[in-house]
């Protein structure tokens, strides 16, 4: 996400290593390069014009603060600005009410279907609203079976409209139906357009004076760049948005549409899209966002994560027993797969500061959740007391069982047994002196491996 712009970006600050203040001479060609990596992200050149002025007038002679290099003084500088440019705080959900309704709007081809089903998920797992879907897309074939499905497998309720049915029938059906079945809130699926046009808009004004809805969101597809703005600008010219869905933005290594889109039209980004999975729907933070583009991190998020796969009492648990040197292997297949339902290793790695610095040694290397499929393979063809107490249980001949079970080699057996033995007495001991957050057992992370490329299986 964003990669394009963060490698230039942080390649314009590092000219600064070396100097001990900020000049009009030696920032001149930073922010050049800082102009040049935002054209080519394809962000609105009013935007680009107003950052740049901004960063310049902020950064020319000021005096470094403390041990902070003029390197690092700028990447503050460029934070403060990117916060303000994608929206100094973030916005949530107007769900107040009951009932409540939400209508999406956009062009075809954004994801408005895919987006309804995330968004009906979101609201009822982590908002706890009871919530339903109306399919308001006559046009597009098979647009309202489309939704039938991802309601059914998710079970979200979903109004059964039908292709014979106008748009704003279905609009009036719904809010009785939502009535009748109890629902705190209801999300329409409207239909799109190649472009927009003036039956397009005449069918949204009036769903909208139908619903009264409380939030009316355009989903827009993050890699259309600074176009994006035009779109929105349309939209809301007539409907008047409350806000903004980025969706594909796992596949934009550019970041225009962000960058635009907000600052241009004043609407705050709400939620942007990162993958096809119903669950892939993350709130928009724009300061952790902005520390992203800077290889800064984005810890908060990754803990946000780690705790909807692992509960508070778990970690206390493996916590306890990483203390008294009882970890087991047992314990610790139930951590990789935790990790794997927070997206792997090298997905966590993202959100670590400095990842853009590793990203290339990375790629040359076996990858992590490569490794740690060939270590659950091995702890899979254990018997429970072989993973609970490997080193008194295990002999040659289990080993050789183990090796043949997993497809493996009896070598990668031994080493596996000897460096989470090794690991674990240094983990523990770390505990011991308060060496270690509030991850619990999760700082058994996984595998590390060599810069040849063959993995050691070391763990963190």
């Amino acid at each position: 996400m964003f990669d394009q712009l963060s490698e230039r970006l942080l390649g314009s600050i590092k000219k600064l290593k070396g100097q001990k203040q900020l000049t009009e001479s030696n920032i001149e060609e930073a922010i050049k390069d800082i102009r040049l990596s935002f054209l080519e992200a394809d962000v609105n050149f009013k935007v680009v014009k107003s950052f740049i002025d901004t960063v310049k007038q902020k950064a020319i002679g000021q005096n470094v603060i403390g041990s902070l290099e003029p390197g690092q003084q700028l990447v503050k500088i460029v934070h403060d600005e990117l916060v303000a440019t994608l929206g100094s705080e973030t916005s949530h959900l107007d769900v107040k009410k009951n009932p409540s309704s939400l209508l999406l709007v956009g062009l075809q081809g954004a994801g408005k279907t895919t987006t309804a089903a995330k968004l009906a998920l979101y609201i009822r797992q982590k908002l706890h609203k009871s919530v339903g879907l109306v399919p308001c897309d006559i046009y597009r074939p098979a647009a309202i079976d489309q939704l039938l499905i991802l309601g059914k497998s998710n079970q979200i309720p979903v109004y059964p409209s039908q292709v014979t049915d106008k748009p704003e029938r279905i609009a009036e059906q719904a809010l009785k139906w939502q009535i009748e079945n109890n629902l705190d809130v209801l999300i329409y699926d409207t239909a799109g357009r190649l472009q927009i046009d003036q039956p397009l808009m005449q069918e949204l004004e009036k769903i909208k004076s139908i619903i009264n809805p409380q939030e009316i969101l355009l989903v827009a597809d993050s890699q259309l760049g600074q176009q994006s703005v035009q779109v929105a600008e349309g939209f809301h010219g007539t409907l008047g948005l409350t806000g903004l869905i980025l969706t594909k933005i796992d596949g934009d290594a550019r970041g225009g549409a962000a960058l635009s889109i907000r600052q241009v039209t004043g609407l705050p980004i709400k939620f942007y899209g990162q993958g096809e999975k119903v669950s892939a729907l993350e709130v928009f933070h724009p300061d952790r966002l902005a520390k992203r583009i800077l290889d800064m991190g984005d810890v908060l998020t990754l803990v946000e994560k780690a705790q909807e796969v692992i509960s508070e009492k778990e970690s206390a648990a493996a916590t306890q027993k990483l203390l008294k040197n009882q970890f087991t292997l047992e314990d610790f297949l139930k951590q990789m797969q935790m990790m794997k339902k927070m997206g792997g290793i090298e997905s966590m790695l993202k959100f670590l500061p400095g990842f853009g610095q590793i990203k290339q040694q990375l790629s040359q290397m076996t990858p992590p959740d490569k490794e740690l499929k060939k270590i659950e393979a091995i702890i899979l063809s254990m018997t429970k007391p072989e993973r609970i107490d490997p080193l008194k249980v295990l002999n040659g001949s289990r080993r050789q069982r183990i090796a043949n079970g997993s497809g493996t080699q009896v070598q990668d057996v031994n080493r596996l047994i000897k460096q989470f033995e090794e690991s674990k007495k240094m983990m523990s001991q770390m505990m011991k002196m308060g060496g270690m957050g509030g991850m619990g057992g999760m700082g058994l992370g996984g595998p590390k491996v060599s810069k040849g490329g063959r993995g050691q299986g070391r763990f963190f």
